[in-house]
């Protein structure tokens, strides 16, 4: 990610200072298992399917919670590791105090939306537990385990962005006071 001018850009300071906390690295830890177990479940399912024209058919419905698993569980580590997008063309010709800012209200903006998600995922979990919803599938999954990982997920990733909220003030706050002295 570079610059009009071909120099790189800093990583936003809240990536910096926050690093990975206990958060991020059970995330990280609970993405590797999933990934490591939906690699397995693939595996076994193309070995039997080749060697013995049989299927436990069952790698395309757990493949499909490990997959929402992975999506949702990673979001805290890619905020962490400041691996999102960003709209650089307009953050480069900023200066550091406005990139400060910038990274700030963007962060309150993105912490409003993962608060209404969280929001959204709870509503949507008392539901499964409601109605009692399982998978049309030979499983009969309850969908209520794949949709905690959802719901933990988001939790995780408000923490993550507050944690990155209070840095990136911090920032603006400290070029404020600099402008002053």
């Amino acid at each position: 990610m570079t610059s009009g001018t071909g120099d790189r850009l800093p990583l936003a300071p809240a990536a910096q200072a926050i690093g990975k906390g206990i958060v991020e690295r059970v995330c990280n830890y609970i993405c590797l298992a999933a990934l490591a177990v939906m690699l397995v479940v693939i595996a076994i399912d193309i070995i039997t399917r080749s060697l013995f024209n049989f299927s436990f058919e069952i790698s395309d419905e757990l493949g499909g919670y490990l997959l929402a698993t992975l999506t949702f569980i990673s979001l805290p580590v890619c905020q962490a590791n400041d691996t999102f997008h960003h709209v650089e063309f307009v953050q480069a010709r900023l200066s550091p105090r406005g990139r400060a800012i910038s990274h700030a209200i963007f962060d309150a903006l993105s912490l409003a939306f993962c608060v209404l998600l969280f929001w959204q995922l709870i509503r949507f979990e008392m539901s499964s537990w409601r109605f009692d919803d399982h998978a049309p599938t030979y499983l009969a999954t309850p969908l209520w385990i794949p949709r905690t990982a959802m719901l933990i997920g988001a939790a995780a990733l408000c923490v993550t962005v507050t944690r990155t909220l209070v840095v990136d003030i911090g920032k603006a706050l400290r070029f404020d006071k600099q402008a002053g002295a």
